[in-house]
């Protein structure tokens, strides 16, 4: 009830700057560069392992002694240790006290999911939002939770990636194409700003960014995250090391090369850092060590480090979904969290699989697997669970991200390739472990069926730029090892048609032909497919039952779907449902789901899917606390928008000292002649004319124009269809205020509030106090006073960008909207000031969603240029 929309108008649009096309199209930059890294990397290895042979690499595999993968497996779980303590030091940043256990999941989750995938909802970050909104973080601490454990890691990287560069310049150089004293002096100037940064958070002192206030750390809090990220990396490194040949390099130089492969595989964007981190680990020790040993171990390290979490991590939220497990102490609170984490962790191990799937389709199946093969399977079975094998790989990626959603088609479309690859497996290799993973995955499903539960198509959302780069990433690298393996193999037109049990070239080069065209055809699909699905105004009947749902809640602010300007959404059942707009590629849904707060979960999913299958963003705009969780289930992040003032009117009297101000002013409009009356909606018709000369005139003196969506305008079938409370003086009346209530009488609101510009001073107060005096006496418990946006915002230090942004707006807008003015008139009342959000996507979406919602409400831009 604070803001408006409408249809844009047009010749509203002004032509996009140099800066917005830029950022519409940033998702095409983003892949651009993405692209040129991967060729950079994949050109990179293919060149330092020109020398290496796939067999030899298989050797050296099978030659690791059991007692390094034991020590691996230990400094593993010492690393992961080490890593739920960001986010305990994070937790204690912002004043949250959380029990142990549910920290520990959550940060082993998110580092085993955000290690291996790292993108989208796949990010540490949306897990930690998903398990902590359970547990009663606030959105704002949540964000600063966030903040605080990626600056941990990446200014603790940085340290001893800079450190580790200015032992290690000569072999880094050649990779980054910079002279070795360039590089130490980079590594100089990174060392003295973060030392600057230290000396600045003593004490935990604040650094002003232009307007907005950043509190750093203080010393002792930086000190012991230092140590922590160092204890990390430390485990981490040694987990590779203990892998690696001995006496390849001594353990403090390989440290050095381990945290400046680790930090350029973060800044590449490449999901987990694939090809780059292995890039650099190649180049500087393969003047020391055979290559053929280095790659084995690379490989070993990915599976122990980055694959064994997260089926530990599966295994464990499996745990808690079996019924014997929910006696012992903690089980409800692991449940709880679980619950949340588990479409994550199953969608991460389902791309783990796909890559699996994907790359042992263009690697050489063992000579006596194929020997025995040979007695029973038919080559052209053979042939076809190969290549089949392979496409079930990408398809399995894209059912991932219906994982993540919980959707239930995605659900099957998994298990039925689980099974069918499972079977694939077996019959095209034989392959053991493969068909193991496949197993322990279709296992995993079947016992958490029940969370995937929404029933929506996983093929009705094309794939965001992240996926997409993701499936290129996969596909390139699969490429790249399909040339590694087979380089001594010379290519002829002759190899595309060679079926031959022992032709092991010819299929993979034909699994990647398969995989180029059938990932071409997804990537086209989800880049060309037009946004559809435009949004349109409720039938008669539609309307008619959504004022029938209203009337049966206790929001008030629900009445404005009698405005007829936003389209409706219902659920399944009928018992609530959605009003929105749509303004560019966002669709805003107003408030929370009006209706049954059991039937909101599903709704809020429903309204998400279609946003999505139409290309567009789903916000749901000025959402109460009661729905977080929904949203952050439902993959959207909270960012506050402002405080709701809510006045209790069973306490509500006119005496005491904190109301003389408003006795004073009541007393003066009695004086001035003021007379006060509530009209029914019966008796709105026949002052109708007199409502619009008064709404008119306001208008007029105020230079503004009709505004919709979250505020009413004037109509006179939308006026008349609730209660009008009127002033006049000497029968005329000078102002008036529709009043928005419920069959419930929980909960009445004012909407619009006009005066004639002639109105005696004070009428504003007379009006308000007088209505709230009236919905008093017919038994009303609350009376909405709306929203004041930007008040509340954290002043902590402490607090996210987005609050630190809108507590400078709030201080310093005046310029542009009354914020300050608009709180203090509130607050005249003494109300109880309670928190409203906007839920929407992570990145740029908030934003962008913002300024969507800022147009729908004012009607375009001409309509925001205006008061």
């Amino acid at each position: 009830m604070t803001d408006i929309s409408g249809p844009t108008e047009p010749g509203d649009e002004a032509a996009p700057s140099l800066f917005q096309q830029l950022l519409r199209n940033r998702w095409l930059l983003k892949g651009g560069a993405t692209a040129v890294v991967l060729l950079v990397v994949g050109f990179a290895i293919f060149q330092l392992t020109s020398e290496v042979r796939y067999d030899d690499v298989v050797l050296a595999l099978r030659a690791t002694p059991w007692q390094s993968i034991v020590f691996a497996v230990a400094f593993t779980a010492l690393s992961f240790l080490a890593l739920t303590f960001y986010d305990l030091g994070a937790l204690f940043y912002v004043k949250r006290k959380l029990p142990y256990v549910d920290v520990a999941l959550t940060a082993f989750a998110a580092y085993a999911v955000g290690n291996t995938a790292g993108f989208g909802p796949l990010s540490g970050g949306a897990i930690r939002y998903r398990a902590y909104s359970r547990l009663g973080v606030k959105p704002e601490e949540i964000a600063g939770v966030i903040a605080f454990v990626t600056l941990a890691f990446g200014l603790g990287l940085a340290s001893i990636a800079s450190l580790s560069l200015l032992a290690i310049a000569p072999e880094i150089a050649p990779l980054v194409g910079l002279d070795p004293s360039w590089l130490r002096v980079i590594a100089i100037l990174v060392l003295v700003g973060l030392g600057g940064l230290m000396v600045a958070g003593r004490g935990g002192r604040v650094m002003h960014l232009g307007r907005i206030a950043v509190r750093l750390p203080d010393s002792r809090t930086a000190s012991r995250q230092f140590l922590i990220c160092v204890l990390d990396i430390a485990a981490s490194a040694t987990v590779l090391y203990v892998l690696l040949p001995d006496g390849i390099m001594g353990w403090p130089a390989f440290l050095a090369v381990y945290s400046v492969a680790v930090g350029l595989g973060v800044l590449s964007h490449v999901p987990a850092g694939l090809g780059v981190f292995e890039t650099v680990i190649i180049a500087a020790l393969g003047q020391t060590a055979n290559i053929d040993a280095v790659l084995g171990a690379l490989v070993l390290y990915r599976l122990i480090y980055h694959v064994l979490p997260l089926l530990l991590a599966v295994i464990f939220v499996i745990g808690t979904e079996v019924r014997g497990l929910y006696h012992r102490p903690a089980a409800s609170s692991l449940r709880r969290v679980g619950g949340r984490l588990t479409p994550a962790l199953l969608a991460t191990l389902a791309l783990v699989l796909s890559a699996m799937l994907v790359f042992s389709s263009v690697t050489p199946t063992p000579d006596e697997n194929l020997a025995f093969l040979s007695g029973y399977v038919p080559l052209p079975v053979l042939e076809g669970a190969h290549f089949l094998a392979s496409l079930l790989g990408l398809v399995l990626f894209i059912a991932a991200r219906g994982l993540a959603r919980r959707l239930d088609s995605a659900w099957w479309a998994a298990l039925v390739i689980a099974l069918v690859a499972l079977l694939f497996s077996l019959v095209k290799a034989v392959a053991l472990v493969e068909a193991g993973l496949l197993a322990f995955f279709v296992v995993s499903l079947l016992a958490t069926r029940r969370i995937f539960d929404r029933p929506a198509t996983f093929t009705s959302e094309r794939l965001t730029p992240s996926w997409l780069s993701a499936m290129l990433a996969l596909c390139f690298f699969a490429g790249i090892v399909l040339l590694f393996v087979y380089r001594d193999v010379e290519y002829s037109n002759r190899l595309w048609w060679q079926f031959e049990l022992s032709a092991e070239a010819p299929r993979g080069l034909r699994a990647v032909l398969g995989l180029t065209i059938f990932s071409g055809a997804v990537a086209l699909w989800s880049l060309m497919r037009p946004a559809r699905g435009a949004a349109e105004l409720p039938s008669d009947l539609a309307l008619g039952n959504a004022i029938a749902i209203a009337q049966k809640q206790d929001m008030s602010d629900a009445n404005l779907v009698r405005m007829n300007d936003k389209s409706l959404m219902f659920s399944q059942d009928g018992r609530a449902f959605i009003m929105y707009g749509r303004q560019a590629r966002s669709w805003i849904a107003l408030f929370d789901p009006i209706g049954p707060r059991d039937a909101w979960p599903d709704l809020i999913w429903q309204f998400v899917e279609a946003a999505r299958s139409c290309g567009c963003r789903p916000v749901f705009y000025q959402v109460s606390p009661a729905g977080l969780s929904y949203y952050a289930d439902a993959g959207l992040r909270a960012f506050r928008l402002g405080e709701l003032a809510l006045m209790d009117l069973s306490t509500f009297e006119l005496k005491g000292g904190k109301w003389a101000n408003l006795r004073q002013t009541v007393s003066r409009g009695q004086r001035d002649g003021l007379t006060f009356e509530m009209v029914e909606p019966d008796g709105v018709a026949a002052i109708v004319g007199e409502l619009a000369a008064v709404s008119d005139s306001w208008l007029a003196h105020h230079r503004a124009k009709e505004k919709g969506f979250s505020l009413g305008a004037f109509d006179a079938e939308y006026i008349a269809g609730q209660p009008v409370a009127v002033l006049r003086v000497e029968s005329r009346i000078v102002a008036f205020a529709n009043i928005l209530v419920t069959d419930t009488l929980a909960e009445g609101s004012v909407d619009l509030m006009r005066f004639s510009p002639d109105a005696p001073k004070g009428s504003m107060d007379f009006l308000f106090v007088s209505v709230i005096e009236a919905l008093r006496a017919q038994g009303f418990k609350t009376f909405n006073l709306g929203m004041a946006p930007l008040a509340g915002f954290s002043e902590r230090r402490s607090s996210p960008v987005w609050d630190k942004v809108g507590r400078t707006v709030f201080e310093h807008g005046e310029r542009f909207y009354n914020f300050k003015g608009l709180k203090a008139f509130k607050s005249k009342f003494h109300p109880q000031w309670q928190p409203r959000y906007m839920a929407a996507g992570g990145g740029i979406n908030p934003v962008l969603a913002l300024m969507d919602a800022t147009f729908l409400i004012g009607g375009g831009v001409k309509g925001i240029m205006k008061k």
